[in-house]
């Protein structure tokens, strides 16, 4: 090939990367301009393209450096006293190096660019410290290690050939890949830099945690960045005074120059001085070791690990020393390089033998009195780790006072006892309320709405499920370019049910059902609550869904070209978008952009589009917010929430009724002596609400707690983004709820972590365990649920979520744990713990006393016959005052084109258990008092359906 083909090949190559590069910067500031958050944008890209130069540039100045002094040493002929090295032994040395330092490198590269928020640090900590040796390496991100070990091998194989150019391409390869690995870790350095002070210190170490949440993971960066710079050009220096003189061709090495020696040698003191620093950090990274009986620094790690590596941190300076001295006053005898390689394989022999000898013959035999203390420290940090700390906890004694009177005392608790849960809702919703095949349900979600009822206002607890466009349903035939882009463009409305009440069939009921002009809003007489009071609450106005959970395709809107709106019978209702969001596409030029960053041939092409045509892209909402934060880990769903057009106008919510709040979490897995336990992370703060607007895509911001001090971090770093809770609409805020996943993941860890003995704790003979259930026909966890109650110390109904607890390998209820959701309350958690002199039925023993019943028994068969199935619903625990009610709901659904129907309500209460075919005569059986019928309690099918 001529070699100006070649130049204008690479000239043509780097135009189209720069163009690709400008076009999506111009895009994005546009997409961040639009959301009115152009700022996080720019300061964003001007750190990563300030930490791009600076890694590169250092990394390359270095290496660059060092091969241009290679090359003016190489043909410098040794001295005959020079120590002789055999052949073979250094060229494997050298090529184990090689590999090794080429599969780090592609590891850390890929990892860093697969990775959706960065903090793809790899594995140079456990390689550093040999904990390799101790554990297996290869981890869910250690796959790309395999390709580094290909381009490792083909390189060595084309550097025994091609010398320099090989190195002058590999040096160039890993200054950038290095810069790039640098600059996706922005989420670990940029922190570092405004780092707040946490006013609390490790015990080991006194050292602010501060350091270990925000400059340590920086500094494990830099530490790979130095690491990856030093070893590249010891290994091409290195190889390049191997190869001078011929010595392959002439099957013999002759040994190193004087001059090449001293350049070796005051690499090597570079990498003692890098391997000091590595030991310090090493110490502090023992405070997550997995060694022992405890998360982080045991017996083992305090008394052995932690004075080797200050021992070595002594060595490798005094050998660093002892190295340039001995080099200024000549060359390095073969004794010294032998006492190296010796030195080296001793300390490597004591670090993986000396640790495990001891943890073996001298911490095992008395391990509790060793790691007593560690013990200590393990379960104070976990627990503030987690927010255990801030746990209020009660004793709850379950009496056996519940009776008519006691129901009608807390009547809004009664009213909102569960029956439907989002599954069997789902399965009703796919075949009554889909309408057409191109209509999803993908989640359904519980929430709370102040209803006016016949005794007052309310919280009447529902079910919301939105009904969006999932575009992959439509037929192959049908998936056109305008039809992607500019019909099918949203889903319509939602369905609301009372999560208590059903059809004279046993389908759900619905407070909002059917779509567009066929939309009905329904009250149920059953409950009290009429139509005009759900219209007070619910809005039906502006259901259109632009941005939701299925919304995975960009569009074009407002164009030529009608959007569908919604299915009317026959035929179809159309409309035209006249929101606010997307970026307008504007001139022909812009649209060219659109086209390269969108990488859509056919935008330019279209003559549907006009000037006032704006593309909506990016409208999932997990893909919406993590591309404006990063940095925030995401509750698994978000929840809509409708809002009346009286309370938007006043909230200045501005034409949208319709909402999804999206909870979002700072973690971090650099918290000290904080155990993960199943988690990824050892710190969580549920720090932030989201709130993204469903008709224009806005995404909003607001801290609810300003006391994280990673959310302080980010929000000095971010001042544009973030809003306090105050400035977020009082109709919004209603519907705030303890979310899920902190949930979970704090009552996971308090199944070990409510023992604050430490003997207890490593006794492990008061572990707690999640209760089981059957649930649909098949044995499962109990899962958290949101119910409304009376907390036995609160004044009034709050909207909960809450998880029984029971003794690891027993099934009696050892505990109950609440979040809770409403108000100045919002964010507590309530641990309530049963006497345990007592026997309080669990789930599980409630479930086995159902199945032994001879007439529900008896029933459930008759049931399951060819063709149709009981199924049952959840078992909820409900706490009234002092006493516990046990609540089953049971389905009856097809074998096929399941259709859930609530059959019957199973009830139990101390040793009572009742099956009617609804919630008010399961109640008026288990208590047996006069006048409970005209409560409004009851569970009755609608007039209004």
């Amino acid at each position: 090939m001529p070699r100006h083909w070649s130049r204008w090949g690479i000239a043509i190559a780097a135009i189209l990367l720069g163009l690709g590069m400008l076009t999506r910067i111009h895009v994005e500031t546009l997409w961040f301009a639009e959301l009115g958050i152009p700022t996080v944008f720019l300061r964003r890209l001007g750190v990563q393209v300030l930490l791009f130069s600076v890694a590169g540039l250092a990394i390359a100045a270095w290496i660059g450096g060092n091969l241009r002094w290679a090359a003016r040493l190489q043909a410098t002929l040794p001295d005959r006293s020079a120590p002789r090295l055999q052949l073979t032994g250094l060229l494997t040395v050298l090529s184990l190096l090689w590999l090794a330092l080429l599969a780090l490198t592609t590891q850390a590269v890929i990892a860093a660019w697969t990775c959706q928020d960065g903090g793809a640090l790899p594995l140079l900590p456990k390689i550093l410290t040999l904990d390799w040796l101790q554990s297996p390496l290869i981890t869910e991100r250690t796959w790309p290690l395999g390709w580094g070990l290909v381009i490792g091998l083909g390189s060595l194989v084309l550097f025994l050939w091609r010398p320099w150019p090989i190195l002058i391409g590999l040096s160039t390869i890993t200054s950038l890949a290095i810069a790039l690995f640098t600059s996706r870790e922005w989420l670990r350095i940029w922190p570092a830099l405004a780092a707040e002070s946490v006013s609390d210190r490790d015990p080991i170490f006194q050292q602010d945690l501060a350091f270990y949440l925000f400059r340590l993971p920086a500094l494990e960066v830099l530490q790979f960045d130095l690491w990856i710079a030093l070893a590249f050009s010891f290994c091409a220096v290195l190889a390049i005074y191997y190869l001078a003189n011929h010595s392959v061709s002439n099957a013999e090495f002759r040994g190193f120059a004087p001059t090449q020696q001293r350049h070796l040698v005051r690499l090597t003191v570079a990498i003692a001085l890098f391997l000091i620093g590595h030991c310090w950090l090493a110490q502090r990274e023992l405070l997550f070791s997995e060694l022992g009986a405890v998360y982080g620094i045991g017996f083992t790690d305090r008394w052995i690990k932690l004075p080797l590596l200050r021992i070595w941190m002594a060595l490798f300076g005094i050998a660093a020393i002892a190295l340039f001295w001995k080099t200024r006053r000549g060359l390095l005898s073969s004794r010294w390089i032998r006492n190296l390689q010796l030195g080296a394989i001793a300390s490597v022999l004591i670090w993986v033998t000396l640790p495990a000898i001891v943890q073996q013959l001298v911490v095992q035999p008395n391990e509790l009195a060793r790691e007593l203390p560690y013990l200590k420290q393990a379960i104070v940090f976990t627990r503030r780790a987690f927010g255990l700390d801030q746990i209020e906890t009660q004793t709850f004694d379950p009496q056996p006072s519940l009776n008519r009177a006691v129901l009608r005392a807390n009547r809004e608790t009664v009213q909102n006892i569960r029956l439907w849960d989002t599954r069997p809702l789902l399965q009703s919703n796919r075949q009554l309320q889909q309408i057409r095949l191109y209509y999803s349900f993908p989640t359904a979600q519980i929430d709370r709405y102040l209803l006016q009822t016949s005794f007052g206002k309310a919280l009447q607890q529902v079910i919301i499920a939105a009904r969006e466009l999932d575009y992959t349903a439509i037929p192959a035939a049908a998936k056109t370019w305008v039809n992607e882009h500019l019909i099918y463009t949203h889903g319509y409305g939602f369905t609301l049910s009372p999560v208590n009440s059903s059809a004279p069939d046993g389908l759900p009921h619905y407070f909002v059902k059917d779509i567009g002009a066929n939309t009905r809003i329904n009250g149920d007489a059953s409950l009290g609550i009429s139509a005009e009071a759900v219209k007070a609450a619910i809005s039906v106005e502006n259901p259109r869904i632009y941005y939701g959970q299925l919304t995975r395709n960009y569009v074009f809107t407002p164009s030529r070209t009608q959007e569908l709106d919604y299915p009317s019978g026959n035929d179809n209702a159309y409309n035209v978008y006249d929101g606010s969001g997307g970026v307008q596409l504007g001139n022909y030029a812009q649209r060219l952009l659109f086209a390269l960053y969108l990488r859509d041939w056919r935008l330019p092409f279209s003559g549907d589009l006009t000037a006032q045509t704006r593309v909506l892209f990016r409208r999932q909402i997990k893909d919406r917010v993590r591309a404006i934060a990063p940095f925030l880990r995401y509750d698994a769903e978000p929840y809509l929430v409708t809002v009346n057009s009286e309370s938007a106008a006043t909230a200045g919510l501005g034409q949208s009724s319709l909402f999804w709040i999206l909870d979002a979490y700072t973690v971090s897995d650099r918290y000290p002596y904080a155990d993960p336990g199943e988690q990824p992370f050892n710190y969580i703060r549920n720090s932030v609400k989201v709130v993204i607007d469903a008709y224009n895509g806005s995404a909003k911001f607001y801290i609810v707690d300003p006391s994280d001090p990673l959310i302080r971090t980010w929000s000095r770093l971010f001042p544009t983004l973030f809003q306090p809770l105050d400035a977020m609409a009082p109709i919004l805020r209603s519907h705030l709820r303890y979310p899920t996943d902190l949930f979970k993941a704090q009552s996971s860890q308090l199944l070990t972590y409510h023992v604050l003995d430490p003997q207890v704790f490593y006794n492990r003979d008061d572990q707690w365990a999640y209760p089981l259930e059957i649930y649909a026909g098949e044995t499962a966890t109990v899962q958290p649920y949101y119910l409304i109650t009376r907390l036995p110390t609160a004044e009034g109904e709050e909207f909960l979520i809450l998880t029984p607890f029971t003794p690891l390998g027993r099934n009696n209820m050892i505990a109950w744990l609440a979040g809770r959701s409403d108000g100045d309350q919002y964010g507590r958690l309530l641990l309530y713990e049963f006497p345990r002199q007592r026997l309080i039925f669990g789930p599980e023993q409630i479930t086995a006393r159902i199945n032994q019943d001879p007439r529900i028994s008896e029933q459930i068969t008759l049931w399951n016959r060819e063709g149709s199935r009981a199924a049952e619903g959840n078992l909820l625990v409900i706490p009234i005052e002092q006493s516990l009610l046990y609540v089953e709901p049971l389905y009856l659904e097809a074998s096929r084109n399941s259709l859930p129907a609530l059959t019957r309500v199973i009830a139990a209460y101390q040793d009572r258990i009742v099956m009617t075919p609804s919630l008010v005569e399961s109640l008026k059986q288990l208590f047996p008092e006069p006048n409970l019928a005209a409560e409004p309690t009851a569970i009755a099918p609608s007039e209004t359906d």
